[in-house]
Parts: C-alpha cells; sequence; structure tokens
C-alpha cells in the first residue's frame, strides 16, 4: 500500500496535470468499491472546475469550484491513469505498476475539457472514492480520526511527548497508528526507527525526551528524502510522469534480514521479527532496547 510520499508524488503530478481543467463527463462503470460510490456523485462533480489537488494522510482531495471535494483513497491496488487524445498517450500512476491494463478494472472516468481523460482503476477494490464537502472536511469519518501531518510544524516535541506518556503499546505500532502520526506505514516505520537508534518494541511511556526527537527529526527527514526521491518502488510504484520511485535504494533496514548493519562503526545485523503482523526489520546491536 502507498504511504505518504507515495501518494504526495500521486499528488504533485495531478495536480500539474488537471488542476484548471473542467469536468465534462463522469462515467462510473462499477460502484461497489470498499465503499460504494454515492449516487450523487456524477450530479456533485459535473461542470466542476478542478482547482487543486491536496494530500491529507494517505488519502488524496481534489477541490472543486463548487466547495465540494473528491477524496480518494488507492487501498492495495488503486491506480490513476491519465489519457491525453492529442498523442494517444497514457500517464501511469499506480504502486503496483503494470502497464497491461485490465479494462475490466477500470471503475470511473472522468473526461475533462481538453481531451483529457482520467481513470481510476483498482483489481482488488480495496481503493474507495466519495464527495465531501470543503466546509465539513474535518468532520468526515476517515479525516477526522487522522493524527498531525509529520512534516507539519503540528508534529512537533509537545505533541509527540503527550501522547506517547499515554500509551503503553510498541513504538512500531505506535508510528503506524494513523490517528497518531498520519500518512506513515510499514516501510518507514521501520526506517525511522532504525535511524533513531530504537528497538521497535520498545514501550512509548518510556521513551525519552531526546529519543522522542529523534523520531520527529527523522521522520521529517526520511519522508522529505522519500518525496525528492519519487517514493519507494517496492511493488514497482511509477510516478504519474512514469519516473519509477527510488527510495528502495536508501533503506537501511526494511527487507534487510540477515545483512549487516550499516550505521558506521556497527558490526550487527539485521532481524526479521513480527510486530502486529507486520514485518520488522532492526539491527539487534544499535537497537537495543536500553531499561
Amino acid at each position: 500500500m502507498p504511504e505518504l510520499p507515495e501518494v504526495e508524488v500521486v499528488r504533485r503530478c495531478l495536480n500539474e496535470l488537471i488542476a484548471g481543467l473542467k469536468i465534462n463527463k463522469v462515467t462510473i462503470y462499477n460502484r461497489n468499491l470498499r465503499y460504494k460510490i454515492s449516487k450523487k456523485f456524477e450530479k456533485a462533480i459535473q461542470g466542476q472546475k478542478i482547482i487543486s489537488i491536496f494530500r491529507r494522510g494517505k488519502f488524496l482531495l481534489i477541490s472543486l469550484k463548487n466547495k465540494s471535494l473528491i477524496l480518494i483513497h488507492l487501498g492495495m491496488t488503486g491506480k490513476i491513469l491519465i489519457k491525453k487524445k492529442s498523442d494517444k498517450s497514457t500517464i501511469f500512476t499506480d504502486y503496483y505498476f503494470n502497464k497491461k491494463i485490465i479494462k475490466k478494472h477500470n471503475h470511473l472516468k472522468i473526461k475533462f475539457n481538453n481531451s483529457v481523460d482520467l481513470i481510476y482503476n483498482d483489481i482488488r477494490k480495496f481503493g474507495f472514492l466519495k464527495i465531501l464537502s470543503n466546509n465539513n472536511l474535518e468532520l468526515d469519518s476517515h479525516i477526522s480520526k487522522l493524527g498531525p501531518e509529520p512534516l507539519s510544524l503540528d508534529f512537533n516535541l509537545n505533541y509527540l511527548k503527550n501522547k506517547c506518556r499515554k500509551k503503553f503499546i510498541s513504538i512500531k505500532n505506535f508510528i503506524m497508528d494513523q490517528k497518531n502520526i498520519s500518512g506513515l506505514g510499514n516501510i518507514y516505520a521501520n526506517e525511522i526507527l532504525f535511524l533513531s537508534s530504537i528497538h521497535p518494541k520498545k514501550k512509548t511511556y518510556k521513551l525519552s525526551d531526546d529519543q522522542i526527537l529523534k523520531i520527529i527529526s527523522n521522520t521529517k527527514r526520511i519522508l522529505t528524502k522519500a518525496i525528492q526521491l519519487g517514493g519507494s518502488s517496492i511493488k514497482d510504484f511509477n510516478s504519474i510522469s512514469g519516473k519509477k520511485g527510488d527510495f528502495q535504494n536508501k533503506f537501511k533496514v526494511y527487507n534487510r534480514a540477515n545483512k549487516s548493519c550499516l550505521k558506521p562503526k556497527c558490526d550487527g545485523s539485521i532481524k526479521k521479527i513480527y510486530i502486529g503482523n507486520r514485518s520488522t526489520f532492526y539491527c539487534q546491536k544499535c537497537q537495543k532496547i536500553k531499561y
């Protein structure tokens, strides 16, 4: 599933390609995604101009002139395709990249006023689309539960310290809970804790101020770098520009079980365990639990 950097890459590219365009026609081939597409969907966006595309956590939000928002979650296999009739090209943006698009998995098509089509394709149908009001965005059941954006000023020592002191769970599970920090998933949680030299099973209430500060700074550092590199192509994520994500080549710990630790002067090795049924990687030497 794409995490914050991959969704942000898609957002930026979509903002370049469809912002300012007018929606001429909406065709829904299948409403039965993770959540059923409302029958009001077409009417709410028909004839509207795209103002901008922004992101909240792992959600894409397309802002329309009438103050409505199209909320998109890509789920496991959701992808957005842009088709240009001018040169008959198809621009891909998906996490599970496959140029052999199966048309029966095209669930929605939006035709714009300059011979550009946007297609939502989803094999497993875990993604979804819904219409929201810009005025009530924070009341939405998905958005209202999200913690602060990790790249924002709201993600700071005061916030994280107060949150951690009230929790008695592992820091790995804490980081991946969208109610605590929005947008992070398994890949980046592993990398953040490794760079911070914190064992993934360490209980949050036992974290020192210094460790919390390391988590904050390394989260911002890793996410910023991942966005710059176009995300991680573990499952062949490609940005809408066709550029393949490159952050997977920078992994220090994720998917490196039994390999040597990459930290200078550390002769430890990477171990794989499971926390919350998710694969977890850490260095047995430089990420010891300290009581």
